[in-house]
């Protein structure tokens, strides 16, 4: 897949995933933009890109952030959004989970995708061309004990792909998601930690728990995760769809 001449914008791009994205996007030839709140790994990941690479901060669950990110890329001609930035909020049961931590999930997971689209769909929508890509997750299509707060707001971004794409694709613009299972890195570490200490297994144990959950028996690797958004780009068919890498994830008996 080739995407010479594109410009892509990539929320949460100081992280392991939008670093591969990042990566798979400059390797297929466009040019990339990350954004994301902490400038040191921002840059990180533009040096490791290389090429025209150019970082912006910006808070994506803030409106005025995002206006602020509207404004200085005005100059750009960006056809391809992917709206990686995410939190993978507090892991314990519902009852214990206090307000402010369920609004900041959805704060980014869910009002940071309908900010980013608000801001970077109309130049898109006036030149009848353009891709959007959230990336969900398969918690949001199966249970995941003790992580209400992150599987709902995944669900809600399913939701908001779906509409979405039905409002946009007429005026030539798609928008799909990704929904990786879990993916090897520091994040799954993390809750790895908590699940262990929630449960009192060891946190070998909480790691093979959950990967066995999987039909491949393993986590999915960042790499994977970013050849699968090219090959999304490469079906330009493809609208309002799903794609579900997640080594054969499957809901808990």
């Amino acid at each position: 897949m080739r995407l010479d001449g594109r410009t892509a914008l990539v929320t949460g791009g100081g992280g392991p995933l939008g670093r591969a994205f990042g990566l798979a996007l400059a390797g297929a030839g466009a040019r990339v933009i990350l954004t994301g709140r902490t400038e040191g790994p921002l840059a990180e990941t533009a040096h490791l890109v290389g090429g025209e690479a150019r970082t912006a901060l910006c808070d994506v669950s803030d409106p005025g952030s995002v206006r602020a990110l509207a404004a200085e890329l005005a100059d750009e001609d960006i056809s391809l959004l992917v709206n990686n930035a995410g939190v993978a909020g507090p892991v314990r049961p519902l009852v214990d989970v206090e307000p402010d931590e369920w609004d900041d999930v959805f704060a980014v997971n869910v009002r940071g995708v309908y900010l980013m689209c608000r801001a970077f769909l109309p130049p898109m929508l006036a030149a009848a061309r353009g891709d959007v890509v959230n990336v969900a997750s398969v918690s949001g299509k199966r249970p995941l004990l003790n992580r209400t707060p992150y599987t709902a707001s995944k669900m809600a971004l399913l939701g908001l792909t779906r509409t979405l794409a039905g409002e946009v694709g007429p005026s030539g613009v798609s928008v799909n998601s990704l929904s990786p299972g879990p993916v090897r890195g520091p994040r799954m570490d993390r809750n790895f930690r908590l699940t262990a200490e929630l449960t009192g297994c060891t946190v070998e144990e909480a790691e093979h728990d959950f990967a066995s959950r999987a039909a491949l028996g393993r986590l999915v690797e960042e790499t994977e995760v970013a050849r699968a958004l090219l090959a999304m780009l490469a079906m330009p068919g493809l609208c309002g769809a799903d794609i579900d890498l997640s080594a054969g994830m499957i809901a808990p008996a």
